[in-house]
Protein backbone atom coordinates (compact mmCIF):
# COMPACT_ATOMS: atom_id res chain seq x y z
CA UNK A 1 0.00 0.00 0.00
CA UNK A 2 1.33 3.25 -1.44
CA UNK A 3 2.02 6.14 1.32
CA UNK A 4 -0.93 8.03 0.20
CA UNK A 5 -3.24 5.27 1.00
CA UNK A 6 -1.96 4.92 3.83
CA UNK A 7 -2.68 8.76 4.66
CA UNK A 8 -6.04 8.44 2.90
CA UNK A 9 -6.78 5.57 5.07
CA UNK A 10 -5.85 6.75 8.18
CA UNK A 11 -7.86 9.88 7.55
CA UNK A 12 -10.59 7.82 7.40
CA UNK A 13 -10.37 6.05 10.30
CA UNK A 14 -9.65 9.11 12.56
CA UNK A 15 -13.17 11.33 11.04
CA UNK A 16 -14.74 7.61 11.87
CA UNK A 17 -13.87 7.84 15.12
CA UNK A 18 -14.53 11.81 15.87
CA UNK A 19 -18.02 10.91 14.25
CA UNK A 20 -18.72 7.93 16.27
CA UNK A 21 -17.64 9.78 19.81
CA UNK A 22 -19.75 12.96 18.65
CA UNK A 23 -22.73 10.53 18.11
CA UNK A 24 -22.07 8.55 20.88
CA UNK A 25 -21.04 10.80 23.83
CA UNK A 26 -24.65 12.27 24.17
CA UNK A 27 -26.42 9.16 25.11
CA UNK A 28 -23.23 8.19 27.41
CA UNK A 29 -23.89 11.40 29.06
CA UNK A 30 -27.43 10.65 29.48
CA UNK A 31 -27.23 6.88 31.02
CA UNK A 32 -24.38 8.59 33.89
CA UNK A 33 -27.01 11.77 34.45
CA UNK A 34 -29.69 9.59 34.84
CA UNK A 35 -28.28 7.75 38.29
CA UNK A 36 -27.53 11.38 39.60
CA UNK A 37 -29.28 13.70 41.73
CA UNK A 38 -30.56 16.90 40.45
CA UNK A 39 -27.48 18.85 42.73
CA UNK A 40 -25.71 16.23 40.81
CA UNK A 41 -26.68 16.92 37.34
CA UNK A 42 -26.43 20.52 38.05
CA UNK A 43 -22.93 20.99 39.48
CA UNK A 44 -21.06 18.02 37.69
CA UNK A 45 -22.70 16.75 34.47
CA UNK A 46 -19.71 15.53 32.56
CA UNK A 47 -18.72 13.14 36.48
CA UNK A 48 -19.41 9.73 37.15
CA UNK A 49 -21.89 9.27 40.39
CA UNK A 50 -21.21 9.36 43.55
CA UNK A 51 -24.00 7.22 44.37
CA UNK A 52 -25.63 5.48 41.73
CA UNK A 53 -29.15 6.00 42.56
CA UNK A 54 -31.29 3.34 40.81
CA UNK A 55 -34.63 4.32 42.18
CA UNK A 56 -34.98 7.12 39.94
CA UNK A 57 -36.11 4.45 37.33
CA UNK A 58 -39.05 3.23 39.66
CA UNK A 59 -40.01 6.81 40.24
CA UNK A 60 -40.41 7.53 36.67
CA UNK A 61 -42.48 4.21 35.69
CA UNK A 62 -44.75 4.94 38.60
CA UNK A 63 -45.34 8.89 37.58
CA UNK A 64 -45.34 7.89 34.30
CA UNK A 65 -48.12 5.24 34.54
CA UNK A 66 -45.35 3.37 32.54
CA UNK A 67 -47.20 0.65 31.16
CA UNK A 68 -50.36 2.55 29.91
CA UNK A 69 -48.29 5.24 28.17
CA UNK A 70 -45.98 2.52 26.49
CA UNK A 71 -49.28 1.06 25.24
CA UNK A 72 -50.47 4.01 23.67
CA UNK A 73 -47.26 4.54 22.23
CA UNK A 74 -47.07 1.07 20.54
CA UNK A 75 -50.54 0.98 19.22
CA UNK A 76 -50.53 4.64 17.55
CA UNK A 77 -46.78 3.87 16.37
CA UNK A 78 -47.87 0.35 15.28
CA UNK A 79 -51.06 1.00 13.43
CA UNK A 80 -50.12 4.29 11.70
CA UNK A 81 -47.05 2.83 10.38
CA UNK A 82 -48.57 -0.33 9.24
CA UNK A 83 -51.57 1.73 7.65
CA UNK A 84 -49.22 3.93 6.16
CA UNK A 85 -47.63 0.70 4.00
CA UNK A 86 -50.64 -0.28 3.64
CA UNK A 87 -52.20 2.57 1.94
CA UNK A 88 -49.03 3.92 0.42
CA UNK A 89 -47.67 0.71 -1.48
CA UNK A 90 -51.67 0.17 -3.31
CA UNK A 91 -51.05 4.30 -3.91
CA UNK A 92 -47.71 3.93 -5.55
CA UNK A 93 -48.86 0.30 -7.61
CA UNK A 94 -51.48 2.05 -8.93
CA UNK A 95 -49.70 5.48 -10.03
CA UNK A 96 -46.81 3.39 -12.01
CA UNK A 97 -49.36 0.59 -13.78
CA UNK A 98 -52.06 2.73 -14.36
CA UNK A 99 -50.15 5.88 -16.01
CA UNK A 100 -52.52 9.04 -16.64
CA UNK A 101 -52.33 12.67 -16.53
CA UNK A 102 -54.27 12.80 -13.35
CA UNK A 103 -51.93 10.58 -11.74
CA UNK A 104 -49.13 12.27 -12.63
CA UNK A 105 -50.79 15.18 -11.41
CA UNK A 106 -51.59 13.68 -8.15
CA UNK A 107 -48.09 12.37 -7.57
CA UNK A 108 -46.37 16.17 -7.95
CA UNK A 109 -48.42 17.38 -5.62
CA UNK A 110 -47.93 14.77 -3.02
CA UNK A 111 -44.14 15.44 -3.31
CA UNK A 112 -44.66 19.01 -3.33
CA UNK A 113 -46.93 18.51 -0.32
CA UNK A 114 -43.85 17.50 1.76
CA UNK A 115 -41.79 20.83 1.51
CA UNK A 116 -45.05 22.73 3.50
CA UNK A 117 -44.25 22.62 7.03
CA UNK A 118 -46.17 21.16 9.71
CA UNK A 119 -46.63 24.80 11.86
CA UNK A 120 -48.02 26.30 9.28
CA UNK A 121 -51.06 23.60 8.89
CA UNK A 122 -51.45 22.52 12.91
CA UNK A 123 -53.81 25.63 13.14
CA UNK A 124 -56.52 25.33 10.90
CA UNK A 125 -56.05 21.66 11.68
CA UNK A 126 -56.61 22.03 15.37
CA UNK A 127 -59.53 24.66 14.68
CA UNK A 128 -61.44 22.43 12.13
CA UNK A 129 -60.96 18.85 14.12
CA UNK A 130 -60.75 20.25 17.60
CA UNK A 131 -63.02 23.10 17.27
CA UNK A 132 -65.46 22.37 14.87
CA UNK A 133 -66.10 19.01 14.94
CA UNK A 134 -64.83 18.01 18.54
CA UNK A 135 -63.26 14.81 17.28
CA UNK A 136 -59.97 16.01 19.91
CA UNK A 137 -62.26 15.48 22.42
CA UNK A 138 -64.33 12.34 21.31
CA UNK A 139 -61.77 10.31 19.43
CA UNK A 140 -58.19 11.61 19.66
CA UNK A 141 -56.29 8.16 19.27
CA UNK A 142 -57.96 7.39 15.97
CA UNK A 143 -57.87 11.04 14.96
CA UNK A 144 -54.29 11.16 15.30
CA UNK A 145 -53.03 7.69 13.54
CA UNK A 146 -55.80 9.60 10.36
CA UNK A 147 -53.16 12.90 11.55
CA UNK A 148 -49.71 10.59 10.48
CA UNK A 149 -51.55 8.40 7.74
CA UNK A 150 -52.33 11.67 6.06
CA UNK A 151 -48.45 13.40 7.02
CA UNK A 152 -46.66 10.01 6.32
CA UNK A 153 -48.15 8.93 2.89
CA UNK A 154 -45.97 11.42 0.67
CA UNK A 155 -42.63 10.23 1.78
CA UNK A 156 -43.67 6.51 1.67
CA UNK A 157 -45.48 6.74 -1.64
CA UNK A 158 -42.58 8.79 -2.93
CA UNK A 159 -40.41 6.12 -2.40
CA UNK A 160 -42.29 2.86 -3.33
CA UNK A 161 -43.36 4.88 -6.58
CA UNK A 162 -39.16 4.98 -7.41
CA UNK A 163 -39.06 0.90 -5.87
CA UNK A 164 -42.17 0.03 -8.13
CA UNK A 165 -40.76 1.07 -11.31
CA UNK A 166 -38.25 -2.14 -11.03
CA UNK A 167 -40.57 -4.68 -10.68
CA UNK A 168 -40.77 -6.32 -14.00
CA UNK A 169 -44.27 -6.53 -15.57
CA UNK A 170 -43.91 -9.23 -17.15
CA UNK A 171 -44.09 -10.91 -14.02
CA UNK A 172 -47.78 -9.73 -13.46
CA UNK A 173 -48.90 -10.41 -16.76
CA UNK A 174 -47.95 -14.01 -16.03
CA UNK A 175 -49.77 -14.15 -12.80
CA UNK A 176 -53.10 -12.72 -14.64
CA UNK A 177 -52.43 -15.58 -16.88
CA UNK A 178 -52.48 -18.34 -14.29
CA UNK A 179 -55.89 -16.55 -13.12
CA UNK A 180 -54.88 -13.70 -10.49
CA UNK A 181 -56.82 -10.50 -10.47
CA UNK A 182 -55.54 -6.86 -10.04
CA UNK A 183 -55.86 -7.45 -6.06
CA UNK A 184 -54.29 -11.14 -6.34
CA UNK A 185 -51.37 -10.10 -8.14
CA UNK A 186 -50.41 -7.11 -6.00
CA UNK A 187 -50.85 -8.24 -2.80
CA UNK A 188 -49.30 -12.29 -3.58
CA UNK A 189 -46.73 -11.20 -6.37
CA UNK A 190 -46.01 -7.74 -6.28
CA UNK A 191 -45.97 -6.90 -2.84
CA UNK A 192 -43.36 -9.15 -1.44
CA UNK A 193 -41.27 -8.12 -3.74
CA UNK A 194 -41.22 -4.86 -2.11
CA UNK A 195 -39.94 -6.38 0.90
CA UNK A 196 -36.66 -4.18 0.73
CA UNK A 197 -38.41 -0.63 0.32
CA UNK A 198 -41.08 -1.73 3.14
CA UNK A 199 -38.75 -2.62 5.62
CA UNK A 200 -37.28 1.13 5.30
CA UNK A 201 -40.22 2.34 5.29
CA UNK A 202 -41.66 1.13 8.16
CA UNK A 203 -38.50 1.75 10.54
CA UNK A 204 -38.44 5.41 9.31
CA UNK A 205 -41.80 5.85 10.50
CA UNK A 206 -41.73 3.89 13.17
CA UNK A 207 -38.85 6.40 14.49
CA UNK A 208 -40.81 9.46 13.44
CA UNK A 209 -44.13 8.83 14.76
CA UNK A 210 -42.45 7.19 18.51
CA UNK A 211 -39.95 10.48 18.92
CA UNK A 212 -43.01 12.68 17.86
CA UNK A 213 -44.17 15.80 20.24
CA UNK A 214 -45.74 18.15 18.68
CA UNK A 215 -48.87 16.60 17.09
CA UNK A 216 -49.54 14.67 20.07
CA UNK A 217 -49.32 17.10 22.40
CA UNK A 218 -51.88 19.43 20.36
CA UNK A 219 -53.90 16.31 19.77
CA UNK A 220 -53.83 14.09 22.85
CA UNK A 221 -55.55 16.44 25.72
CA UNK A 222 -56.21 13.45 28.57
CA UNK A 223 -53.37 12.03 30.26
CA UNK A 224 -54.86 8.55 30.08
CA UNK A 225 -53.89 8.55 26.04
CA UNK A 226 -50.40 10.72 26.54
CA UNK A 227 -47.55 9.32 24.31
CA UNK A 228 -44.24 8.58 26.00
CA UNK A 229 -42.67 11.59 24.87
CA UNK A 230 -45.63 13.85 26.12
CA UNK A 231 -45.93 12.33 29.17
CA UNK A 232 -42.40 13.57 30.27
CA UNK A 233 -44.21 16.67 30.45
CA UNK A 234 -45.37 16.11 34.19
CA UNK A 235 -41.18 16.46 35.09
CA UNK A 236 -41.61 19.49 33.80
CA UNK A 237 -42.21 22.77 36.14
CA UNK A 238 -42.84 26.07 35.10
CA UNK A 239 -39.55 27.70 37.05
CA UNK A 240 -37.38 24.49 37.13
CA UNK A 241 -37.08 20.80 35.48
CA UNK A 242 -36.85 17.99 37.60
CA UNK A 243 -33.67 16.58 36.26
CA UNK A 244 -33.00 13.72 38.41
CA UNK A 245 -36.53 11.98 36.94
CA UNK A 246 -36.47 13.64 33.59
CA UNK A 247 -33.51 12.33 32.29
CA UNK A 248 -34.24 8.37 33.31
CA UNK A 249 -37.76 9.12 31.73
CA UNK A 250 -36.09 10.27 28.62
CA UNK A 251 -33.56 7.42 28.54
CA UNK A 252 -36.80 4.62 29.19
CA UNK A 253 -38.53 6.18 26.06
CA UNK A 254 -35.10 6.32 23.84
CA UNK A 255 -33.92 2.92 24.66
CA UNK A 256 -37.01 0.73 22.56
CA UNK A 257 -36.53 2.47 19.25
CA UNK A 258 -32.73 2.61 19.67
CA UNK A 259 -33.03 -1.44 20.14
CA UNK A 260 -35.27 -1.48 16.69
CA UNK A 261 -33.05 0.70 14.67
CA UNK A 262 -29.79 -1.24 15.75
CA UNK A 263 -31.91 -4.25 14.93
CA UNK A 264 -33.01 -2.78 11.53
CA UNK A 265 -30.41 -0.82 10.42
CA UNK A 266 -29.15 -3.02 7.48
CA UNK A 267 -32.57 -3.18 6.32
CA UNK A 268 -33.01 0.44 5.69
CA UNK A 269 -29.17 0.57 4.30
CA UNK A 270 -29.94 -2.57 1.81
CA UNK A 271 -33.39 -0.92 0.61
CA UNK A 272 -31.95 2.28 -0.01
CA UNK A 273 -29.49 0.66 -2.07
CA UNK A 274 -31.51 -1.69 -4.08
CA UNK A 275 -34.06 0.77 -4.81
CA UNK A 276 -30.75 3.45 -5.83
CA UNK A 277 -28.91 0.78 -7.41
CA UNK A 278 -32.30 -1.11 -9.61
Amino acid sequence: MSTRRMAASTLAYVISIIALICFVFPFLLLIINSFKSNGEILTSPFSLPQHWNFSHFADVINKMNFMVTFRNSFLITMISSLLIVFFSAMAAYHMVRKPSKYNKIFFTILVASMVIPFQSLMIPLISIYGGKLHLIDTIPIPLLIMFYIGFGSALSIFMYHGFMKTVPAEIEEAARIDGCNTIQTFFLIVFPMLKPITVTITILNVLWIWNDYLLPSLVLNNENVYTMPVKMKVFNGTYMNNWELLIPAILLTVIPILIMYMIGQKSIINGVMQGSIK
